[in-house]
C-alpha cells in the first residue's frame, strides 16, 4: 500500500498554487496521472522520488519515506524512474547500463528478452533508435525490482507505431513484476490501455479519481462518450463549419453549425460528446 498525503507551494508559469494530494494506492495498481500542463503532475513524481521537498507523509508497505521533516534519501527508496530523455550512460553498452544498477545478469537477460533487446545488449546507446533507448531506460528502471515505478510521459516523443509497441511491453513488465506504477500521460488512449486507475490534477488539486472508463468516458443517458480538449481551429468548408479539437495526442474534426462556430473561441477548452452517434461540441 502506498500512502500519499503531501503539500507543497509551487511558483509556476500559471501563478502560485498549492500542490495538495491525498491518495492511497494499492500494491500492484497502475495509476495514470492526467491533467493540464502545469497542474503539478511531474512535481508529484519528483516528490515521491525524493528529488523535491514537501511537507506531509509518504509511506509504502512498512517503510516511511516522508514524515514532516524526516525524509528518506532517494538512494534508499526502491524506486524506478523513467524520464522522457532516457538518461542512459553513453559510454556503456545496453547490458552495462542495466548491470550498473544491479549485478543480477539473469534479471537483466529476462528484461532484455521481454523488451526484445537481447540481440542488441552489447551496443552503445548512440546506435539505438528512440524507441530502443526508451526500452533500455524502462529495463534499467526495473533492475532494482522497485517497490514503485514512476514514469513521466515516457512515450510522448515516439511515433504512434512505436508508442503502441512499448505500451504492450510496459503492460508485460507490469504483469510480470506486479510493480505499483504511477505514470504521467496526456494521451487518453494510452491511459485507457495501461492504467486501472486515473487521477486528474488541476491547479495542484485532485479533481477526479476513478477507473479509466469512468473518468475518460463520462457516460450518462444516451451519451456514448465525452472528452475534454482544446479547440485549435474552426474551418469553413463550403456551407459547413468544422471544429478541430486536440484530445490528448489526437485531433478530432466535428461539424458545427454557424451559430455554434460564432460562439466558440480558438484555444478554448471544450467538451466533445456523442448522442445517438452524432458528435456534439460544448463550451466548458
Amino acid at each position: 500500500m502506498l500512502k500519499i498525503d503531501i503539500n507543497k507551494k509551487l511558483h509556476g508559469a500559471n501563478g502560485d498554487m498549492d500542490l495538495d494530494v491525498n491518495l492511497t494506492i494499492k500494491e500492484g495498481d497502475f495509476v495514470a496521472l492526467a491533467g493540464q500542463s502545469g497542474s503539478g503532475k511531474t512535481t508529484l513524481l519528483r516528490i515521491l522520488a525524493g528529488l523535491e521537498s514537501a511537507t506531509g507523509h509518504i509511506s509504502i508497505a512498512d517503510e516511511v519515506w516522508l514524515e514532516n521533516k524526516n525524509v528518506i534519501s532517494p538512494q534508499k527508496r526502491k524506486i524506478g524512474f523513467v524520464f522522457q530523455d532516457y538518461a542512459l550512460f553513453a559510454n556503456m553498452s545496453i547490458e552495462e547500463n542495466l548491470l550498473y544498477v544491479n549485478k543480477d545478469k539473469n534479471l537483466a537477460n529476462e528484461l532484455l528478452e521481454i523488451t526484445e533487446l537481447s540481440e542488441l545488449k552489447k551496443r552503445l546507446p548512440n546506435t539505438l533508435s528512440g524507441g530502443q533507448k526508451q526500452r533500455v531506460s524502462l529495463c534499467r528502471a526495473m533492475m532494482n525490482r522497485p517497490k514503485l515505478l514512476l514514469m513521466d510521459e515516457p512515450l510522448s516523443a515516439l511515433d504512434p507505431q512505436m508508442r503502441n509497441k512499448l505500451q504492450g511491453e510496459i503492460l508485460s513488465l507490469h504483469k510480470k513484476f506486479n510493480t505499483t506504477t504511477i505514470m504521467v500521460s496526456h494521451d487518453p488512449s494510452e491511459i485507457y490501455r495501461l492504467s486501472n486507475r486515473v487521477v486528474v490534477l488541476n491547479h495542484g488539486q485532485v479533481i477526479n479519481d476513478g477507473q479509466a472508463k469512468d473518468v475518460l468516458l463520462k457516460t450518462s443517458g444516451t451519451q456514448k462518450f465525452s472528452f475534454e480538449g482544446e479547440l485549435l481551429d474552426i474551418v469553413k468548408v463550403d456551407v459547413i463549419f468544422i471544429a478541430i479539437v486536440a484530445i490528448g495526442q489526437q485531433l478530432v474534426e466535428i461539424v458545427v453549425g454557424k451559430e455554434e462556430a460564432q460562439d466558440l473561441q480558438i484555444g478554448q477548452i471544450v467538451q466533445v460528446s456523442t448522442k445517438a452517434f452524432a458528435p456534439m461540441i460544448n463550451k466548458k
